[in-house]
């Protein structure tokens, strides 16, 4: 431990350096050693300044409490806390202590007015507090007033909402007996009403723990979850957004700076838990609606699964696995044709299965992995009855809902004896709702090459039969998935058909018609989508499909339906049509060797090759893929799953290929649905749209393509693509896009330099592949206006300034243009550097003599105003080397060439150039040509 008086030393040494964070370890060093209490006074007064610097306002109070309670009288404790009181928004705290310090020092000018400016400010919030009090009652009053008129009752409900989203505002309602009140416009039952304090009450809770603790207390958990049960989906969302909002404030995933509620130590954990039982009680019981239970099983969704994947603790999942598995399972096994069933949307049981895959995705080793699927088995076992139809198809259609979930589970049951067995004896059934089930089964179960190949064997036979025989369009159109998912088993390979030559052909005709026939429902249509889904992988289908505007034009309305479940559907096909899925490379030499080994080799058709699927995305976007696109984007999270953004993201990737197209993309808003497919998804998602989004923003006016606010939002995903991880051609458009960026405002220049691009740039100059070097150097020429760009040239310790001399003397014009018109603006902006770009390399005067000379007058143009800024360097030496060397003699041939309106810019600076030698007193006049 060092003497503390050397330490305090030594702490306001750095302090007067800027050296904050040293000067606040040797004060704290300090501190623990010192045993006099008016020196420790003055150090605690000492590291309150530090905290001040630092914005770390809390400590900067406590400390100067520290040193006041040793000296109550000391003058610059009581006016630092003061300070740090102030900018924690407690003003009259702030004013009892600037009082203090006046009466010590009455002529002390700061103090004055710091007195003054408080005062002024205590009474304004007075004034504001009284005001809102009378407006909050007032408010209530309209709204409670049964016959006033409707105009004035739906302002008051709007102004409520808007002021419970303010704190100040919050605590006003909150403290005028608003929540009561609140609950009294709810028992109204009018639906205005109860949206208006329902919404009041998510403002309310925003933000604010203890308030949002509060009104669980005074509201209740099942008041809030019956109001979330009716069957209005407006009032629905509006209390799921409520729920949210308090999970949110109990968890911190708001994210929000409470200030001074940070000191309580409020346990949210008790509610926490309270909530999620009533939500799993809410997902299996008869009494809530469809859109509630919907908006449920959503809410556990998002909140369940761990916000950071690198903690250990899944005990959420597990407590929702032991308490509301069974539950979300009875909801995957509702079939709606039967009676006594759960009142559901056509979304519901797709959001359950959503729901299950990220509960199983949570569970972190075998153990608890073994767990989940015993509770699926036994509910399965539970059900099967022979002797009862409803049951076993219930079962049947648990088994769906997982293989559409956690496939591994699900497919591990289908695999248990006797279970497809059971399948395919169902769809031999007399009763419709048994064959619909046991297809769609059959249909979810056949997604691996041995299940295709049972069904092929022993349920061919049986799908055609209902497929011919039916008179249930229902059923017929699932006979016809079954048989398109079996033709397309063997993927986009083309020697493993399954089916005969023009099967698959005839399946897809037939998917078409049913899809552009509109007097079928909604959700028998989306199962002709399904169906394409997996013809699709067969290149004839997809030609014949892209050319048939009409039921392309009719898929992409039905992606803007209300029944949000086609996305994934829809998407599969998308991916198909534009072959943009993942192809590994086969090498000519293992192909021979599988030959040679009899070993079966994958075939490319002849239509999968780059020419037709160029053909097939022109048909797409004249179809206007592009709107239909963007609306499936902003479906809910539930249903827009991961992978399915990752699929939305490679169609976009593929139709912003060709240059020509991205005009049409941003035209259709494509710009802006890249945007979320860009910052949330998985990895190789994220990857795919941000580089669709460097595409279009390389060649497009910013504005225009991300309007408003979201040009900012584009950079990051950018600046992702210069990662060493990414390839070559990402790396150039993300390049090229931030050049486009750099150029556009100062906004985005200084965007781009917090995201920490610069180093990346810097680093893809000294790349050897001429595009890349190009582009990255064009993108520093854009970014060089920017004082931090400049002094990284300016600064001593690196090549900085001498690789971008060097690239002036490369061959490649493009390079030369940009790395001489970013010396051109850092010779302008910092003088200092005509001076070290004759330090740095030995070949300056001769690079700069070539470029002065070249055929291209935008490189010579640029070097012309490099040579003028070093005469006007205020550097005499510099100046004199230059007119005695061979340059006079260039700046003269072009200085006395005629106008040339293709060369003018270059002689009009040489000019510029000979003028400034003549003032400097280095040459004589000369006359200039008439």
């Amino acid at each position: 431990m060092g003497d503390p008086i050397q330490l305090k030393d030594e702490g306001n040494k750095h302090f007067q350096a800027g050296e904050i964070e040293n000067a606040i370890e040797c004060y704290t060093k300090a501190i623990k050693g010192c045993k006099d209490k008016k020196v420790l006074a003055v150090i605690y007064r000492n590291r309150s300044a530090c905290y001040l610097k630092k914005e770390n306002y809390a400590n900067a109070a406590s400390d100067a409490s520290k040193a006041i309670d040793v000296d109550a009288a000391d003058i610059k404790a009581l006016y630092r806390r003061c300070q740090a009181l102030e900018k924690l928004g407690k003003l009259d705290m702030a004013f009892k202590d600037v009082q203090r310090c006046a009466t010590i020092e009455p002529k002390n000018q700061t103090f004055l007015e710091t007195l003054r400016r408080l005062g002024a400010e205590i009474q304004a919030k007075l004034k504001t507090t009284f005001s809102t009090d009378s407006r909050v009652q007032n408010m209530f009053d309209i709204l409670l007033d049964e016959e006033m008129e409707k105009d004035k009752r739906e302002k008051a409900a709007n102004n409520l909402i808007v002021l419970s989203r303010e704190d100040a505002g919050a605590e006003r309602i909150f403290q005028n007996n608003g929540v009561p009140l609140l609950l009294t416009m709810i028992e109204t039952g009018k639906q205005e009403m109860v949206l208006a304090a329902v919404r009041t009450l998510s403002g309310m809770c925003t933000g604010h723990k203890a308030r949002a603790m509060a009104i669980i207390q005074m509201v209740g958990v099942d008041k809030m979850c019956s109001i979330m049960a009716v069957d209005n989906e407006e009032i629905v969302l509006a209390t799921c957004n409520l729920f949210q909002c308090i999970n949110d404030s109990l968890t911190g995933e708001d994210k929000k700076d409470y200030g001074k509620e940070e000191a309580l130590v409020l346990d949210a954990s008790k509610d926490l838990k309270t909530i999620l039982l009533a939500l799993v009680e809410m997902v299996g019981s008869k009494k809530v609606s469809g859109h509630g239970r919907d908006q449920a099983l959503n809410l556990l969704s998002k909140n369940v699964p761990r916000t950071v994947k690198k903690s250990k603790d899944n005990s959420k999942a597990l407590f929702t696995i032991d308490h509301g598995l069974k539950k979300i399972l009875k909801v995957c096994g509702q079939v709606s044709e039967l009676p006594d069933q759960l009142p559901m949307t056509e979304n519901t049981q797709l959001i359950a299965s959503v729901l299950l895959t990220r509960l199983y995705d949570e569970l972190s080793c075998d153990p608890e992995r073994d767990n989940f699927r015993e509770i699926c088995n036994e509910y399965i076992n539970s059900k099967i009855d022979p002797n009862d139809m409803d049951r076993t198809i219930h079962a049947i259609n648990v088994i769906s809902g997982l293989l559409q979930g956690p496939f591994d589970v699900g497919n591990a049951l289908v695999g248990r004896q006797g279970i497809m067995e059971m399948m395919v004896a169902l769809c031999a059934s007399e009763r419709e709702v048994d064959q619909m089930v046991a297809v769609e089964a059959l249909i979810h179960s056949a997604s691996k090459m041995s299940r295709a190949s049972f069904i092929i064997t022993n349920g061919v036979s049986l799908l055609k039969d209902l497929y011919k025989k039916t008179k249930n369009e229902k059923i017929k159109i699932r006979s016809l998935v079954g048989l398109c998912k079996l033709g397309s088993a063997g993927g986009d390979d083309y020697s493993l058909r399954q089916f005969a030559e023009g099967s698959t052909e005839k399946l897809a005709k037939q998917c078409r018609k049913w899809l552009c026939n509109p007097k079928i429902d909604t959700k028998t249509r989306k199962w002709a989508i399904e169906g394409l889904a997996y013809l699709t992988n067969d290149a004839d289908v997809k030609d014949d499909f892209v050319e048939d505007e009409i039921a392309l034009k009719a898929m992409f309305d039905l992606s803007k339906s209300t029944d949000k479940t086609i996305i994934y559907s829809v998407a599969c096909t998308l991916v198909n049509c534009t072959n943009c899925y993942d192809k590994k490379d086969i090498l000519p030499e293992l192909v021979q060797l599988a030959k040679f080994s009899k070993q079966h080799v994958p075939e490319q058709h002849p239509k999968d090759k780059k020419d037709f699927i160029d053909q097939r995305v022109k048909r797409l976007l004249k179809a206007g893929i592009t709107s239909a696109l963007a609306v499936m984007v902003k479906a809910d999270n539930s249903i827009l799953t991961d992978q399915t953004k990752e699929m939305l993201a490679r169609v976009f990737l593929a139709l912003t290929d060709d240059p020509k197209d991205r005009g049409t993309i941003v035209a259709q808003g494509g710009g802006k649905a890249l945007i979320p497919l860009a910052l949330e998804g998985t990895e190789a998602g994220k990857t795919k749209a941000s580089h669709a989004i460097a595409r279009i923003a390389a060649i497009s006016n910013p504005e225009i393509a991300f309007p408003g606010e979201r040009v900012y939002e584009v950079v990051r995903p950018l600046v992702g693509l210069l990662h060493t991880d990414k390839d070559g051609m990402q790396n150039y458009e993300a390049l090229r896009s931030l050049t486009n960026l750099a150029g556009f405002s100062e906004k985005l220049r200084v965007k781009i330099l917090k995201e920490k691009a610069i180093s990346d740039i810097e680093n893809y100059m000294f790349e050897d592949h001429d595009q890349i070097r190009q582009a990255a150097t064009e993108c520093m020429c854009n970014l060089i206006s920017c004082k931090e760009v400049q002094e990284r040239f300016v600064s001593d310790g690196n090549d900085r300034l001498k690789l971008l001399v060097l690239l002036c003397g490369e061959e490649d014009e493009k390079l030369q243009i940009a790395a001489a018109g970013a010396l051109a603006m850092l010779t302008a902006a910092q003088k200092k550097t005509c001076n070290k770009i004759t330090l740095v390399t030995t070949q300056w005067l001769e690079i700069l003599q070539r470029l002065c000379i070249h055929t291209n007058p935008n490189v010579q143009h640029r070097a012309l105003v490099v040579v003028y800024n070093m005469l006007d360097s205020d550097n005499s030496e510099l100046a004199k080397k230059l007119m005695e060397c061979e340059l006079l003699e260039i700046l003269s041939v072009i200085g006395k060439a005629e106008n040339n309106p293709k060369r003018q810019q270059a002689i009009d600076a040489a000019r510029t150039c000979l003028v400034k030698a003549m003032d400097l007193g280095l040459i004589k006049p000369f006359a200039t040509p008439s």
